[in-house]
């Protein structure tokens, strides 16, 4: 049978593994859910969510078209975790600090001192 990417089957999970889980698609093609793919968020333990034999609706994500290996996925079909309802306002810089150059003027003497008295220091010792 000719698969595409983004189509959506039906399939057995014939074998469990660390990395994913391997379902078969028809009597002649497999397919792998990498662990990455089983939810949203980190799953700890696969067998958790899947066991050998279980029938799953898969998603194709990828096709190599040179191992023509199948890459399938589970979390695609899912819903998707409700957004928190509280959305925190984010800064990506100091501006709302209102610092400026305020503290490196107040520091610059203690970092001039510091590096005079360090390189005082290395001519003694030569």
């Amino acid at each position: 049978m000719g698969y595409k990417i983004g189509q959506i089957i039906k399939g057995d999970i014939t074998g469990i593994q660390p990395y994913g889980a391997f379902v078969s698609l028809d009597s002649h093609t497999q397919g792998l859910v990498h662990v990455s793919e089983i939810q949203a968020g980190y799953t700890k333990n696969i067998h958790q969510y899947l066991e050998i034999g279980q029938k799953v609706r898969v998603q194709i994500i990828d096709i190599d078209e040179y191992t023509k290996k199948i890459s399938l996925s589970l979390r695609t079909l899912a819903d998707h975790p409700p957004a928190s309802p509280y959305q925190r306002k984010r800064y990506f810089t100091n501006r709302n600090k209102n610092i400026g150059f305020r503290s490196i003027q107040e520091q610059m003497p203690n970092w001039i001192e510091d590096t005079l008295r360090y390189l005082s220091d290395l001519k003694c010792e030569n």
